[in-house]
């Protein structure tokens, strides 16, 4: 089997509505291994969009937009949570998420804070809104790592 432009890329993802998880789905597609984070009990708002779909959770809004994902429920309010999620991201190629300007900060888990704390860590930073159409990236900043 071939490879694909994206194989050997960590993706984690923190998107929850449409614009992120699209985004993250395009690039499992092209072989990026892409971890979902989901809310603990709640997890990804399209597993909820179609109501009383009869496929539930995993109704068909959800399963085309995370397909070729894997996937952790986690509370991020608890310390061993927080601790395997900063794990995590510490072997990531690539962060998205679609939070509200300011969210992955409040959590502890923003650019500067992972950059401090993580020596000689090299990524790319996404984070995707239509909040105020924000739409950045930190390319710039973070050259890739050879490979």
């Amino acid at each position: 089997m071939s490879s694909l432009p994206l194989d050997g890329i960590r993706v984690v993802d923190f998107t929850r509505v449409m614009l992120g998880p699209c985004c993250t789905q395009m690039l499992a597609d092209y072989g990026a291994e892409v971890i979902k984070v989901e809310k603990a009990k709640i997890g990804d708002l399209s597993r909820w969009s179609l109501g009383s779909d009869p496929d539930g959770l995993n109704n068909p809004v959800f399963t085309s937009l995370n397909r070729n994902k894997k996937s952790l429920a986690l509370d991020l309010k608890t310390p061993e949570a927080r601790a395997a999620v900063l794990e995590l991201l510490r072997t990531a190629d690539v962060v998205v998420n679609n939070f509200r300007p300011g969210v992955m900060e409040r959590m502890g888990f923003g650019y500067e804070d992972l950059k401090r704390s993580t020596p000689g860590w090299s990524m790319r930073w996404a984070p995707v809104s239509g909040w105020k159409a924000l739409i950045a990236t930190r390319a710039a900043e973070t050259p890739w790592p050879e490979r």
